[in-house]
C-alpha cells in the first residue's frame, strides 16, 4: 500500500493511504470517542462525537469518514474540540432517562453494590453476594443488624409497598457466612514491605486495616479500650448488637492484621511522632468520638446525672451505673433511645425521652423509637432541660420548658423557640444527657503534631490527609459523630489514599465518574411502575416488647432463606447493567458533562424482557446511533430491530410492538453488544461486574469451533461473549454461544453419582457408580458401542468423553447431540 505522511496532534507518522483519520489514531494509541463506529459496518458519522480539527479545514471533520491525505495537520483534542464533544453528549444525555446506579447504592456511605448483592442473593450465590458486599463493607454482621438504612430511603419500591429490605438482606448473607463451615477470607496481595498504624479500633480503623491489608501491607491496630469495636462495642446495647457476633466479625480483620494493641492511648503512650520513628510509613487516625456533650444547665454535676455514652459504656463493661428507678433521658437520636431502652432493662420503672423538637425531627430511627414506645417508653416533645434539681446530695427533679418550633436552623429542622413562663418539674431521681458526643480532647491536643480545628483534625475533605505527611484521618473524630456506616465508608476511603501514598502517587482526589440519574423519588412518575405487579415487603420476626424487655437478647432474629428469596423478587434492578461498559457514561465523566443544561430528561416507556429473558430491552436509554439495528440488518441479515416512533421520539425496536421472536431474533446478541448505551443488555447477567479474569476457549456446542472469551471471577462464569479475533467467527456468536454456558456452574448439576434401584434414582458412592459403569461396558466390544455426550459438558467433558471411547472401547463412533 502506498504510504503517506501526516501530523496528528504534533507528531508525524507515515500511514496506509486511504485510511480513515479514526484509523490513525488508533494505530498511535489516540483514542477519538465515538458512538456509532463498528469495524463491520460501513461509517456514517451519526454521533458526531469524534469530530477532529484539520489544518485548513473550514469546520471541524467526523474522523471515522474523513480519508487522511498526504501532509494532513490534525489535532485530536482542542479546547473547542472539547467543548463540541460535550454539547453533543449533554444532548443525547438530554434524552437518556435512566440510572447510571442504582440509588440505593449512590445513598451508601460504603457504596455497596446493593443491586448486586441481591440479584447474587436471588439466585442462591450466597457466598458471593457476602463477598460483593464486603468489597465495601467488611463488617456486614454490625450493619445487617445496626445500620440507619440510608440505602433503603432511597430505594424506589418506595413508590409502591415500601423500600426493599435491603439491611435484613445484607445480614442474611452475613449470617449465612459466619454460620458456615469456611467464613470468607479474602486474598492478600504480595507484602509490600510497607507498614500502618491504625490508631482507633472502631469502624473506621477496622474498615481501613481490612483494605489495606488486602494491598499487601502490614497494619497494626491500636485501640485505648481493652477491647476491638469503638462505639460498636461501648456505644449500641446488646440486644442490638450481640458482642460475641461482634467479636466474631472483627476476629476476621484482626487475623490478617499485625499485632493489636489494647490499653494503649494516643498522646499519653505514643505519639504520631513516636509511630513514625518506630518504623511505620502511614498512620491513620480514627479515634472516633466519644467524649459526651455538657446540656449546659445549673446542677448537671449533681450525683444521678449520667452521659449517655458513660451510661451505656458501663452497662456493657458490667460498672455499676447508679441507676434510679425514675430516668429522664435527654435528647432524640439513636443513643438516646438506645439509653432509654438500655435503663428498662437495667430495672427501671418509668423512662421518659424529653425531647427539645417534635417527633417529626428526631434524629432516631422511626423503628428503633417505635420499639422503644413498644416496650413503655414514654416520650415528652417539645421540651428542653432548663435545670437540675437536688435534694439530699442526688437529682430529684428536672426542670424543663416547654419549646415552639420556628425557621429551620443549618440542620434543615425548625428552630426550637423556649415558651415564656412554661416552666414544669419532672420529678426523678436519674438524668442521662444523650445530646451529643464529640472527639476525646486529651488525645491529640498533647501529641500536638496534628492542625486541629476546635478539637477535631484537620483533614483533605477527600483524600483524609492531615497537616502532616503520611498521616490521615478519618470517620468520627473528623466529621462529629456519625453512624458506624458513615465510618466504614471513611475507613474504606482512607485506605484507597493510603495505599496511593505508599505506592508512591500523588495524593490527589480521585475523580469520580458521571452519574445519570432519573432524580430523586418526588421527581419520579408513578406510572413507570403500573406494570409491576404488587408484593408486600417481608418482615423479620422481632420479640414481643413484654418478652425482650426483660433482658438483653436480640430482639431482632433475621431472615430465613425462604423470606430472603421472597425479598430479593421486590428489588427494580434500578442501575444500569452496562456501567462497566458504557460508552457514553465513559466520555460523559471524561468531558465533564453539565447534564443539566438542556431540560429535564422525559420517560417514555417500560423497560420490555423477551420471553427468554436473554434481552432486556430499555428505549429510555436509546440514542438512536443505529448500531443494533444495523448489524440486525446488515452484518447478521436478520432484520428484527428496526426505528419506530415512539410519542414524539424515535427510538429502536421492533415492528408494530412484535415481540422480538416474532420479529424472528435469533438471540445472537450481535445487538447487545453493539449499543454504546444500556439500552440493551443481555439479562442474564443482571449481576454484571468486572471480571477478575478473561478466559478464551472454543464453543463447546456444534463443531464450527466459534471461539469465545468467558469473563470469570470467583471461578464463576459472569458472561459468554464472542472473541472479536476468532477465526471462525470474527466476533460473532449464536444464542447457544452467548448465552448457552450457564449450565456450567449451575446449581442442578449433580456433584453426587445416582443410580436408578427399584424404577427411582437414588444417591450412591462413586464406587458404587463407576463399578456399575464397567460392568456394564464390559459387555460390550468396539463394534458395538457409541459414545455421544450430553449437550451440557464442557470441552473438558468432552474431551475425556472421546479418549475414554477410542482409547478404552476401541471405537471412533463418538457424536456430541448439542449440534442437534
Amino acid at each position: 500500500m502506498e504510504k503517506i505522511k501526516v501530523t496528528i496532534d504534533g507528531e508525524v507518522q507515515e500511514v496506509e493511504k486511504g485510511l480513515s483519520v479514526l484509523d490513525i489514531a488508533s494505530q498511535a494509541g489516540i483514542e477519538i470517542p465515538t458512538l456509532c463506529h463498528h469495524p463491520d459496518l460501513e461509517r456514517y458519522a451519526a454521533c458526531r462525537v469524534c469530530l477532529v480539527e484539520v489544518k485548513n479545514a473550514r469546520n471541524p471533520m467526523p474522523a471515522c469518514v474523513t480519508q487522511v491525505m498526504d501532509g494532513m495537520a490534525i489535532e485530536t483534542r482542542t479546547e473547542e474540540i472539547d467543548n463540541i464533544r460535550r454539547v453533543v453528549l449533554e444532548l443525547l444525555l438530554s434524552e437518556h432517562y435512566g440510572d447510571c446506579v442504582a440509588p440505593c447504592k449512590m445513598a451508601c456511605p460504603a457504596g455497596i453494590d446493593i443491586q448486586g448483592q441481591i440479584a447474587l442473593i436471588a439466585d442462591g450465590r450466597y457466598e458471593e453476594s457476602l463477598i460483593r458486599i464486603k468489597e465495601s463493607n467488611p463488617l456486614p454482621l454490625v450493619c445487617g443488624r445496626v445500620c440507619p438504612r440510608f440505602c433503603e430511603q432511597k430505594c424506589r419500591r418506595n413508590l409502591l409497598e415500601g423500600p426493599v429490605g435491603i439491611n435484613m438482606l445484607k445480614r442474611f448473607v452475613a449470617d449465612y457466612d459466619m454460620n458456615s463451615d469456611g467464613p470468607y477470607t479474602p486474598d492478600l496481595k504480595p507484602s509490600t514491605g510497607k507498614k500502618v498504624a491504625v490508631v482507633g479500633g472502631g469502624p473506621a480503623g477496622l474498615s481501613a486495616a481490612y483494605y489495606l491489608v488486602q494491598e499487601g501491607h502490614q497494619v497494626d491496630i491500636y485501640e485505648a479500650h481493652p477491647k476491638l469495636g469503638g462505639m460498636l462495642r461501648y456505644g449500641i446495647p446488646e440486644y442490638r448488637l450481640p458482642k460475641a457476633t461482634l467479636d466474631k466479625e472483627i476476629e476476621g480483620i484482626t487475623k490478617l492484621c499485625g499485632k493489636i494493641e489494647i490499653n494503649t492511648r494516643l498522646g499519653k503512650d505514643y505519639t504520631i511522632d513516636s509511630l513514625k520513628k518506630d518504623g511505620y510509613d502511614a498512620v491513620f487516625v480514627a479515634i472516633g468520638a466519644q467524649s459526651s456533650q455538657s446540656m449546659r444547665v445549673d446542677g448537671e454535676d449533681a450525683p444521678g446525672v449520667l452521659s449517655g455514652i458513660d451510661f451505656l459504656r458501663d452497662v456493657v463493661i458490667g460498672n455499676e451505673t447508679g441507676l434510679g428507678k425514675k430516668v429522664a433521658v435527654v435528647g432524640g437520636g439513636n443513643t438516646a433511645m438506645d439509653a432509654a431502652r438500655t435503663a428498662l432493662r437495667m430495672g427501671a420503672e418509668k423512662v421518659i425521652v424529653a425531647y427539645r423538637r417534635s417527633r417529626a425531627e428526631m434524629p432516631a430511627n422511626a423503628e428503633e423509637v417505635e420499639q422503644a414506645e413498644e416496650e413503655g417508653v414514654e416520650l415528652a416533645f417539645l421540651a428542653a432541660p432548663a435545670g437540675i434539681k437536688v435534694a439530699d446530695g442526688r437529682v430529684s427533679g428536672m426542670e424543663c420548658i416547654k419549646m415552639e418550633l420556628g425557621e429551620p436552623d443549618a440542620s434543615g429542622r425548625r428552630r426550637p423557640v423556649p415558651i415564656k413562663g412554661s416552666e414544669y418539674t419532672m420529678e426523678l431521681d436519674t438524668i442521662i444527657a444523650a445530646i451529643g458526643q464529640s472527639v476525646d480532647n486529651t488525645s491529640l491536643p498533647q501529641d500536638g503534631a496534628i492542625e486541629l480545628n476546635r478539637g477535631y483534625p484537620v483533614v483533605d475533605s477527600e483524600t483524609m490527609l492531615t497537616s502532616i505527611e503520611g498521616v490521615f484521618s478519618g470517620g468520627d473524630c473528623t466529621t462529629g459523630p456519625a453512624t458506624a456506616i458513615e465510618a466504614i465508608g471513611a475507613g474504606k476511603r482512607a485506605a484507597a489514599y493510603i495505599d496511593m501514598y505508599l505506592s508512591g502517587k500523588p495524593v490527589i482526589a480521585i475523580d469520580k465518574p458521571y452519574s445519570c440519574s432519573k432524580g430523586e423519588l418526588y421527581e419520579v412518575r408513578d406510572s413507570e411502575f403500573a406494570d409491576v405487579p404488587t408484593q408486600a415487603r417481608v418482615d423479620q420476626e422481632t420479640l414481643a416488647a413484654d418478652i425482650r424487655k426483660r433482658d438483653f437478647a436480640e430482639i431482632e432474629l433475621g431472615l430465613t432463606e425462604e423470606q430472603a428469596l421472597a425479598e430479593t423478587k421486590r428489588c427494580l434492578q434500578c442501575g444500569c447493567q452496562d456501567i462497566y461498559e458504557c460508552k457514553l457514561r465513559e466520555y460523559a465523566t471524561e468531558y465533564k458533562v453539565d447534564d443539566s443544561r438542556y431540560g429535564a430528561r422525559q420517560y417514555l416507556m417500560p423497560r420490555v424482557k423477551d420471553a427468554q429473558n436473554f434481552i432486556n430491552r430499555d428505549y429510555n436509554k436509546c440514542i438512536t446511533c443505529g448500531m443494533c439495528v444495523r448489524m440486525c440488518q446488515e452484518v447478521r441479515g436478520v432484520g428484527a430491530v428496526s426505528f419506530i416512533n415512539r410519542g414524539s421520539a424515535t427510538v429502536v425496536g421492533t415492528a408494530f410492538g412484535a415481540t422480538l421472536e416474532e420479529a424472528g431474533c435469533k438471540f445472537c446478541a450481535a445487538c447487545v453488544d453493539a449499543c454504546p448505551t444500556g439500552a440493551l443488555l443481555d439479562d442474564k447477567n443482571r449481576w454484571r461486574e468486572l471480571p477478575a479474569h478473561e478466559v478464551a476457549t472454543i464453543c463447546p456446542y456444534c463443531g464450527v469451533g466459534c471461539q469465545l472469551i468467558l469473563e470469570t471471577k470467583n471461578n464463576k462464569i459472569i458472561r459468554s461473549v464472542p472473541d472479536d479475533n476468532g477465526p471462525a467467527n470474527l466476533g460473532q456468536a449464536c444464542v447457544k454461544g452467548r448465552f448457552g454456558l450457564t449450565f456450567v456452574n449451575s446449581d442442578e448439576r449433580l456433584t453426587t453419582p445416582l443410580i436408578k434401584k427399584n424404577g427411582k434414582f437414588a444417591e450412591a458412592t462413586w464406587d458404587e457408580a463407576l463399578d456399575l459403569v464397567a460392568k456394564k461396558f464390559a459387555e460390550y466390544d468396539g463394534s458395538q458401542f457409541v459414545a455421544i455426550s450430553s449437550a451440557k459438558a464442557t470441552n473438558e467433558e468432552n474431551y475425556l468423553m472421546q479418549k475414554f471411547a477410542r482409547g478404552v472401547m476401541g471405537t471412533n463412533s463418538v457424536d456430541h447431540c448439542a449440534r442437534l
